[in-house]
Order: structure tokens, then sequence, then C-alpha cells
């Protein structure tokens, strides 16, 4: 049998004027004590004892005493839910064995009613549990709701619905219940023994005790809360510490610090994102949400959403304060639904009125804050920055979706900025480390370009300083040389010590554009006149036997552009000077521009030469780049001319790049140029021929 009627429950019902009181485990457990050794004591023959314990466990804590209570009396019955070998019996005294699931699981029950005195205690425990409370059956803290009573009119409607429910379990002890009735709960029998009701009263100094007992109780579940989150705190900043530890990615601790968090705390949502003071939105990328209790459904997801945050004025506050912002109730704060700054949270985590709040404060109307909290239900927003050293490195945002809005403890405040402070560590730690691995790679690059320095400079300066040395050696102790000879010993000289200047022209040309100690003079210009400039300088570098043809596509048309003549000459020429090197002279170059749009006009040098594969694309822009290796390479060169190519382009704001089917499949070369908006009677501004590098 199973009844799911709670005894307090009836008891009130009956008994409307009784008003139920809070007692802990601890108090109980005292009061049931000084109950039971009044009967041990004697203090009257023959009572009747009902005692009702929620587990079989809980009983056997006390089974001795109730066999000797069973010496003293023949109307002792014990109630319990049954868990290895309680079960109905009638030995020593009357077992009942109920069912894990019955009301009665979840009462503690104590009658004592004699002829001169009654007693009685009925509770029930109160289904909140403890916070982190690892077994809430036994801890001292666990409370109940009941009577405790000396009035024997209680106690003898206690005692009726006990018995009425004994009898209900056991009809067999119906007999036995209804004589036990009639000789203690009959009125008329209590008043022929001459009991006083108005003598009646508990013990004062069982009162003092239950009332110390009270008190100690609500002081030990006060430090045992203090306890809990202090523990909470110490699990959080060591989970995150262990993440930071185990890893370096930014990610990975950010996700395991939201999880943390939002299991932790209990909040509907819990957001974590990296922004500055200066940035205008942020994307969200770390979430935990929590299952709505109403209905069991998942909350409306924030992954992936742009967050505004300059039109966000709770945000504008934390960047101003660089402290939390706390909103209790997002339907009624003024910043949110009109101008005020209501809600603003200070140093000592406490609501500042209106009147308090500093002149500083935002006093704007939030929109874009508004929209977020209908959209995404949110009733109460707690804002918290990440700050390393008073930069603002990112935001933990923690939302409360349920219909009655959530008011943040102190201590929570504290455990927030705690874990915030370890977050910032992570995220500098994180960006130190990853900057570590880019110097890392940078340093790599510098090795490599060292070793390819090394290579290059070797074996250009060494050749040639030895073909100069040979002709010069060989003019000097050959006095009957040939004129004829003699001319080719010095043309032989010159060529190779162009070729050394060339070099270190080239290198000196980089470093200048790459310390950025070039002064740039950005004027209008004619492309096809700087065309016609860098193709003279190859027509006297390239013989025309030995070079490809080269064909131009250029409109008559084109608009000015705005860059620095020399180095657009500079530019052209050295890509159109590279395309001949890997272009046969039976192949074909080909100039032709093309317009972006309205503010840039793109330039293509294209050829039918050895191309590029399409992994090297990029990487034919380095510094010493060369496709075949610094001493196995078919052609000349130092492998710089790119390289300046783009430095040159980056410095009037163009961009340049490579296209290339594949191997022998030809490359094209593109670099865009800006435009000069069209003026009145424009008069173009011939590129500067004095002083030309194209003409060297």
């Amino acid at each position: 049998m199973i009844i799911k009627t709670s005894v307090l429950a009836s008891l009130l019902q009956a008994m409307p004027q009784l008003r139920p009181q809070v007692y802990f485990k601890a108090s109980l457990t005292a009061l049931s004590h000084a109950m039971e050794d009044l009967v041990l004591a004697g203090a009257e023959a023959q009572p009747l004892v009902i005692a009702c314990f929620q587990r079989e466990r809980f009983y056997r804590q006390e089974a001795h005493r109730y066999q000797r209570l069973a010496a003293l009396t023949s109307q002792v019955y014990v109630l319990a839910a049954p868990e290895t070998d309680f079960k109905n019996s009638s030995e020593s005294y009357e077992t009942v064995a109920f069912d894990p699931t019955d009301a009665l699981s979840q009462e503690w029950h104590l009658v004592v009613i004699g002829q001169q005195y009654a007693n009685c205690l009925i509770c029930r425990e109160k289904t909140t549990p403890v916070p982190d409370s690892n077994n809430s059956e036994i801890d001292p803290s666990r409370r109940f709701e009941g009577i405790w009573t000396f009035d024997r009119q209680v106690s003898n409607q206690a005692a009726e619905l006990l018995l009425n429910r004994i009898k209900d379990y056991r009809p067999e002890l119906a007999a036995k219940i209804e004589a036990a009735k009639s000789q203690y709960l009959n009125n008329s029998a209590v008043v022929s023994s001459g009991f006083n009701q108005i003598s009646a009263h508990p013990d004062p100094f069982v009162e003092r005790l239950v009332t110390y007992l009270q008190a100690g109780q609500y002081k030990l579940l006060k430090a045992y809360r203090s306890i809990s989150t202090q523990q909470q705190r110490e699990r959080l900043v060591n989970s995150i510490t262990a993440a930071i530890r185990s890893s370096l990615n930014p990610d990975e601790i950010l996700q395991v610090a939201v999880r943390e968090l939002g299991q932790a705390l209990g909040y509907c949502r819990c957001l974590i994102y990296r922004c500055k003071a200066t940035d205008a939105t942020a994307k969200i990328s770390h979430e935990f949400l929590e299952t709505d209790p109403r209905d069991g459904t998942i909350l409306a997801p924030t992954l992936g959403q742009t967050w505004p945050l300059r039109d966000n004025c709770l945000f504008q506050d934390v960047v101003q304060r660089r402290e939390p912002v706390y909103v209790e109730d997002t339907q009624t704060d003024l910043r949110i639904n009109g101008t005020s700054d209501l809600g603003m949270v200070n140093s000592d985590r406490q609501a500042l009125p209106h009147s308090q709040t500093p002149e500083n404060s935002s006093t704007t109307s939030c929109n874009a804050l508004k929209n977020l909290v209908e959209q995404f239900s949110i009733r109460s927003l707690l804002m918290v920055p990440v700050l390393y050293q008073g930069q603002l490195l990112g935001m933990v945002e923690l939302h409360h979706c349920q219909a009655i809005p959530y008011r943040c403890q102190e201590n929570e405040l504290e455990l927030l900025q705690a874990i915030a402070t370890q977050i910032g560590a992570a995220l500098i730690q994180a960006e130190a480390y990853a900057n570590l691995q880019e110097l890392n790679q940078q340093l790599e690059a510098l090795d490599r370009t060292r070793s390819n320095l090394v290579a290059i400079t070797g074996h250009e300066l060494r050749t040639p300083l030895s073909t100069i040395r040979v002709c010069l050696e060989s003019l000097a102790t050959e006095p009957d040389m040939s004129l004829e000879l003699r001319q080719v010993m010095l043309n032989t000289a010159l060529a190779d010590a162009e070729r050394m200047r060339k070099l270190v022209e080239d290198f000196l040309t980089l470093s200048r554009l790459e310390s950025g100690r070039v002064e740039w003079n950005l004027e209008p210009l004619s492309l096809n006149e700087c065309i016609e400039l860098a193709l003279s300088h190859i027509r006297a570098r390239h013989a025309e036997d030995n070079r490809p043809q080269i064909i131009t596509q250029v409109p008559d048309d084109l608009p000015l552009v705005r860059a620095d003549g020399e180095w657009l000459v500079e530019t052209l020429a050295k890509l159109l000077d590279n395309a001949c090197k890997f272009t046969n002279p039976q192949g074909q170059i080909t100039i032709s521009i093309t317009s972006r749009d309205s503010s840039l006009l793109e330039v293509i040098v294209a050829d039918t030469g050895r191309g590029i594969e399409p992994n090297r694309l990029e990487a034919v822009f380095d510094r010493f780049y060369q496709e075949e290796g610094a001493l196995r390479r078919s052609t000349g060169g130092t492998g710089l001319g790119l390289a300046i190519c783009r430095q040159i382009v980056k410095g009037w704001g163009g961009k340049i790049w490579a296209d290339s089917a594949g191997k022998d499949q030809g490359s094209q070369f593109h670099f865009t140029v800006p435009i000069i908006p069209p003026a009145p009677d424009p008069k173009p501004s011939k590129a500067k021929t004095k002083g030309k590098r194209a003409s060297k």
C-alpha cells in the first residue's frame, strides 16, 4: 500500500490555527531524545509511543532505545521504509513497513501520550536541497518544517492520524489500535484522571536547548555555505588554471572557462568573448546554455551572433569604469528602456542609487542592447570585464532568462572577478606564446635569408671578381697581347663590374625600401609614358635577337595615375626584365592594362615562359628566392627584383601578385595603381627621366 497524503498536511488541515516552524535535523534529534527520555525516566507508566522514521537506517541508530521503551509500555509503534530486513512485526513492539515512495518517507514523527502529559513532533523534510551537500540524507543541516507542541489536543489529533495510518498498513492491529484510542485519546478519561490542560507546557530548559540548537544550526549552515562557496571558487580557479597549463590555445581556455562558470553559477546563459575597448562589435564564439527549467527547452543560442559594443551603453560603462556592471531587471532598467544610470555597480559591488552615480556614466538610450534583451529573453544581466594591467581583453556575460529577476550576490561577483583575472592572464600568456612562435618563424626566415645571402653573394661576387682579376692580370702580364684581345679582356671586366654594381645596388635599394627611408614623390603620371621608359631600359639591356617579342596592349585614353614616376618605371622594368630572363627568344611578352574599378588600374605583364608552380606563387616575392636554387640556376640575377617590386607597389598603396597555370605554362604578374579623379583641363606630368634607374 502506498499513501501519498502527508500526515503534517492532514494535521494542518484539521487544525488550521497551527503555524509550522523550520527545524534542523540536530534540533529534531535533541527533541526526540528528550521525549523518549521522559518515558525512559518513568514519568508515567504505560504511555502511547508512535515513532516514524524515514528510512530503516535511521531507525537502526535508535533501535536500542526502542527496545528499552518497549520494556516500559506495550503501546509502542515504529514506522519505517525497509532497506534490508525491516518488516511488519509484533515481537517486542509493533513495526510497520511502508513503501519508500510513500509520503511518510519524507516525514519525521514522534508522539508520546500519557495520562498526565502529551507531546508530539510532526515534521516533513523540506524538498529544497542544501547547496553542495555531498550526502543530503545524512547532512546535519537538513531542514524540516513542522509542529512541536505539548498541547494535548494537537497531540491527540496527531496520534489519531498516525494510528489510522498504521491501521491502513496493518489491519490485523485494528483491535489494539482501537483500545489505544479509547485509553489515550478519550478526553473524558483524561479529565477524570486529573489532567490539567493549563499546566501542560514544555520544559523551559528544553525550549532554551532547542533555541540554542536552532541558532547553532543556522550558523553552521552559513558556515557550510561559505565553505561551499570557497570550494567552488577554488575548483573553478583550479580548473581554469589546469586548462591554461594544458593548453596555450585561447579558444580552448575560453571554452573551459565558459563551461565551468555556466555549470557552477546556475545562470541561464554564460558568454565569454574577446574584445577591445575600441571595438564596434564582437563575435560570440564561446557560450554555455542551461536548460530552461520551465519547460525543459534550450534557450536561444548566441553562438555566431555579432554583439554590438560601440552602441551598447552597458559595455561603454564597463570600458569607462573597468568594473562589473549588473542589471537586476532589464524590463525596468532605464538605461535599456530610457535614459538613466540606475543599476550600476561600484567597486564595493553595491547597486548605486541615481544620485550617487558618477558624472561620466553613460546616459544614452541603448537601442542595440534593448534588441538583444528582447531577442534572447534576458531578464537579469551581469557583465564582468577581462582585464590585464588595465587593458580590456574580453568580457564575461551572464544572463538570467527566467520570469523572476535574479539578484546577484557579492560572493558571485568576487568569484567572477577572480575568474576574469585568471582568464586575462591566460589570454596574455597565450598571445605571448603565439608571438614567440611568430618570432621563431621570423628567425627561421632570417636564418634562411642569411644562408641565401651567403650563397648568392658568394656566387655573384666571387665569380665576377675572379673574372675581373684574370682579365686585369692578363693585361698586366702580357704586354705583347694583341689589341683585339685586350679589348675583349676590358669588355669582360667591365661587364662583370656592372654585374657586381647591380647586385650591390639591389641590396641597397631593398634595404631602403624595407626600412622606410624612401621619400615617395607621388604625382599624376601617364602610364603610357612610364611603359615606354621601361621598354627603353629593356631594349638597352637585352639585344633584339636575344629577347622575346614584347607586345603592348595599352589604350591611349587611360586616366592619370598617382604614383612615384621613378619607382613606377623601376617596377615595370624589373617585371619585364624578369619575364625576359624566363622566356625563350621565340616566346612573347604582353603588357596590358585593365580597370578594376573607378579608383584603380591593374597592370599585367604576361609571358609564355617557364611558368610558376601554384604553391610558389607567393614565395616568388620573397627576398633571394630562386626557383632553381642559389647555386644551380640557369639564369642570372640576385633574386631581389620581385621583392623590390613588392615593396615599391606597397609604397603607393597598391597590391602585387602572380598567376600561373603551372610549369611551362607561362606566368602573369599583376599590380595596381590608384587613379587620379579627372579634373578640368588636366596637365599630366611626364615621368621623371633625370636620374632614372631605367636609364642605367
